[in-house]
This record gives C-alpha cells, structure tokens and sequence, in this order.
C-alpha cells in the first residue's frame, strides 16, 4: 500500500465523521483521514502529509472534552487501531507494560487483571517470561482512573490524564515510564524515564534515531503547586520524557507507550454518601484529609463531589433517558453526593471506615442515604453512577445544540490550593446564581478540583458563561492554582494559558513548539490559537 492510499479522502469521508468532533461537541472537518494500525504505517502517513506540507491532528479515542483532537482542515490521524498491547518486562518484582496509543483503557485493566494479553504468545522471550512471572506474583494494575473508561492510553498519556484516584496515586505522568514517538515529518526518537535529563537552567538536547539531535531550553516560568495540566511541564533538572506526557500532541505523536504497573490493593472500599448540605460535604472533605479531627488513619484513594444541582440533573437523566434506569433512585432529600475509595489490607480499611463512619453520623447523614461497595459488582454500580453525571451534562449541551449549533460545553478544569477550597466552591455557585444560569458540579474534590459545567440555551447566555468562566480562571490563578488540572487546554481553552503564565510564557512555549514542528504543522489550533 502507497503512503496516499492510507489517507482516505472524498466520499470515504462521510462515513468517518465520527472522527470529526470529541465529547466537548465540537465540530471540526479533514481532508483526509488516516487510520494506521502500526508505527511503519503512521510514519508512511506523516511523510505522505510532510509531501503535500499537510496539517495533521491526532486523535485516538476522542473522549476529550477540549477539542484537541478534532480536526480544523488537514488529514485527520486516528491511531485507534494501533490498539496492540506489545510486551512487557519485569524488574525486581516490578512490570512494565508496553502498548500502543490506541489501547482502550477498560480493554487494558481487563487484560491485567486476567493477565491474558491477545498476541502475547508471538512476544520476545524475555517478555514471555515477564507474563509468566507476573500470573505468579500479587495482582496488579495501572491506577490512573479517569471517568472515561473507554478513553485510549495515548490519549490519556497526551492530555497527563488524571481522575478520581490521583489524590493517592498521582496522574498519568506518574505512571508513564517509557515512549516511542514521531516528529511530524516522520523522524522517531525513543526516551525512558531517568535516561535524558534537563540541566538545572532547564536547557535540553532530544537525540533522534536518525542521529540528528534537536537542543533547545524549556520555559522559565513557575508552575502551580496544585493538580495541574496546562501547557509543557517545565523544571529545573526535569526528566525530558515529562514535556512530551501532556504536550497534547502538539509536538510529537506516540507510537508506544510505556507504563509501570503497581500492586492492587488488597482491599477497596467504595462509598457514597448523601449528606444534608454542601456545607456538611466539604467539612467531610476537610477532615478526610486529615485537616480537623477524627480523620481516618490514612487519607482515601479518593474524593468526589456531587453538588446538589447535578443530583437534581440525574433524577431527570433517570427518567427521560433510555437506558438510565441502571441509575440507582436518588431520594428527593439527598442534597449533595460524597463519594470515597479506600485501598489497602482489611484491618486498615476498616479502621477508617469507621473512622468515615462516626463523620458521616456527626455531619447528620444515615445510613439510608449511604452507599457501599466491596464486591467488583458493587464497585461498578458506583462507577456507572460517577459517570453518569457527566455523561448527562454532554447530553444535554447535545440537545441544546440543536437549536443553537455553535454553543460548546463551558466546563471547567481548576484547581486550587486546599485553603482556597471553600472560598472558590462558594465563588462558582453566587457568580453563576447571580447571572441566572444552568449549572451543575462535581469532580475531584480531594485536590480541590472541581467541574464547573455551565448550560447555557441561548447565544446570549452563552457569551456570559465564557466571561464568567474566564473570571473563574483568574480568580484560580490569583490563589495559586491552575487553569486546567486534568483535560488540558486544547482547541477550546487557549484564552487561558496567557491568564496563568502570561504572554511571555506561552511565546516561550511556542519556541519548544517550533523546534519540534518547525512549520506548526501538528495540531493545530491546540495549545495555541490557529493563525
């Protein structure tokens, strides 16, 4: 096959519209479409597009929320079908998973946990023998845990994906130990964690597999010492592998991707409590993290909120969506949702069980309005109900964009230092109230991380939720936080990046940008608005 005739293009294309618009709704169009199923295939596509000096946007299982990976013009690359897990090792008693970018996140902790991984009999040896010695040892898995199950590794891996249990485990970042990837012009370069490292004054040379080498020097600037996934990650002395987990690809695309699995928690206790006020909620979150007295013995997994206006969203999902009946009932006096995840051996999980336990009485919760999971089964009833929050927000910016096309969710992605969490949390709901807006939120309370999702039915309303949306931004910024603490900026949010680094910042951004794509041709439109 012709590197051209892997780039599908003029009726073809009706067909593959799916690959056009991401969870964020938005729309965007192609050329072209390529969807390889190896690196020998995406390198032929990239030197096709480097030929015809072709923009290409990356896309893999388009769950994001910020149009990165929707195409404006160009040849849309799908790596989807680059969904082979290729190997893995074993050190110490430590494994190393390795996979291509188009690898589902739900399809791979199936795989680990059954420790059976389709092809593995045609792997090296050495990777057989890893197999072998880790159907031996204790259960393992990956603990990065976005709601999105069905999102892809490189996806993930690209936007320094995070979700409910990074409070313990940290994000994406965290986990990723190896990658192999190409340049836009098809030039490939390998990197493993603790190999290549920036100097103290941030400069950095990237040696590629054709011997060439590239040099440059990371942005200066600070980051937010909060859960944070905007722009290039830059520090003094950083591993090189870092700029390139959560760059969104905007300046190389993943070819293989390599991860370090952990050992599973002998035990995992999930509850959600509904408790009479949001007030009562946030107390629970302060003495989970063991900021006030009669903290469990060790802080959760995990930490979400559901505020009372996205349980008064679900109830109606529940009853006019088909299908949405698995959603458990929710009682007409449960005001906002508390969702915690304990991980560790029996006598520890119940000790802060109990610990959670005498809280939720204290905070004038019941047993009624409390929810427990210890069996597999039990834990995916909840999950299905953490994921239904946001699946009816996008449900209903869907409906809401029929009658007005060009409204795009307006969701937030902030995160703030822990004493800034009241303060921002009561900041949201009376700018919001006050301008008489559809809003719900939820999200990742443990690390101050909430989502902000705002519903507006008119242009009108829609103009005033962008305005109050990017003076969220700034108050986040003024307290020390982040613009975007999991999802990126994408296509969507690049007003943001000069709020939180200014605009010497984001051009110093731009410079690593173009030593990499040198003509801006990956992407574009992510990170940086398109010209």
């Amino acid at each position: 096959m012709s590197n051209d005739e892997l780039i599908l293009t003029g009726d073809a294309l009706e067909e593959l519209a799916d690959l056009f618009t991401d969870e964020s709704r938005l729309h965007g169009s192609a050329q072209g479409v390529a969807r390889p199923t190896s690196e020998q295939e995406l390198l032929a596509v990239l030197r096709a597009c480097t030929e015809k000096e072709a923009p290409v946007t990356v896309s893999a299982g388009l769950t994001g929320i910020t149009g990165s990976g929707v195409p404006q013009g160009g040849v849309a690359l799908n790596v989807g079908r680059m969904d082979r897990v290729l190997g893995l090792r074993e050190e110490d008693g430590r494994f190393t998973i390795r996979c291509q970018p188009g690898v589902v996140l739900a399809d791979l902790r199936d795989a680990i946990e059954k420790r059976e991984f389709e092809g593995s009999d045609t792997w090296p040896e050495p990777d057989r023998a890893a197999l072998a010695a880790l159907r031996e040892a204790p259960e393992q898995f990956l603990p990065c845990d976005p709601t999105e199950w069905s999102a892809c590794i490189g996806g993930m891996t690209a936007c320094n994906a995070s979700g409910a249990r990074t409070h313990r485990y940290g994000p994406m970042r965290d986990h990723v130990v190896g990658l192999r990837a190409a340049l836009v012009d098809g030039r490939t370069f390998e990197l493993r964690r603790d190999y290549v490292a920036c100097t103290e004054d941030r400069a950095f040379e990237l040696a590629l597999e054709n011997g060439q080498r590239i040099s440059g020097r990371l942005p200066g600037y600070t980051m937010p010492k909060v859960k944070h996934a905007a722009g290039y990650y830059a520090a003094d002395g950083m591993d090189l592998l870092d700029l390139f987990v959560g760059s969104e690809g905007t300046l190389a695309v993943f070819t293989e991707i390599g991860l370090r699995l952990r050992p599973a928690p002998a035990r995992a206790l999930g509850i959600i409590a509904f408790v009479p006020s949001e007030k009562a909620a946030v107390g629970l979150v302060h003495a989970l993290r063991g900021e006030e007295q009669g903290a469990p013995p060790f802080p959760p997994a995990a930490i979400e909120f559901f505020g009372h206006r996205a349980l008064d969203l679900l109830r109606v999902h529940r009853e006019e969506t088909e299908g949405a009946a698995e959603i458990p009932e929710l009682s007409e006096d449960w005001h906002t949702g508390v969702f915690v995840e304990f991980h560790g051996d029996e006598e520890e999980v119940d000790e802060a069980a109990l610990a959670f336990a005498e809280l939720l009485e204290a905070a004038g919760c019941d047993e009624e309005a409390t929810w427990m999971a210890t069996e597999p089964r039990e834990h995916e009833r909840l999950r299905l109900f953490r994921h239904a929050v946001p699946e009816a927000v996008n449900l209903r910016i869907g409906r809401i964009q029929r009658d007005c096309p060009d409204i795009t969710k307006l969701g937030t992605d902030m995160a703030v230092p822990n004493e800034h969490l009241d303060g921002m949390l009561a900041l949201y709901r009376e700018r919001l109230e006050a301008e008489g807006l559809e809003y719900v939120i939820f999200g990742h309370i443990a690390d101050n991380h909430l989502h902000v999702n705002i519903l507006p039915h008119t242009q009108d309303e829609y103009a005033r939720g962008k305005e109050i949306y990017k003076g969220f931004a700034q108050e986040a910024v003024a307290r020390g936080g982040t613009v975007s603490a999991e999802h990126g900026i994408g296509k969507l949010k690049t007003f943001l990046l000069p709020l939180l680094y200014g605009e010497e910042g984001v051009e110093e951004m731009r410079r690593v940008k173009r030593l990499f794509d040198p003509g801006w041709r990956l992407n574009p439109g992510t990170l940086f608005p398109q010209a």
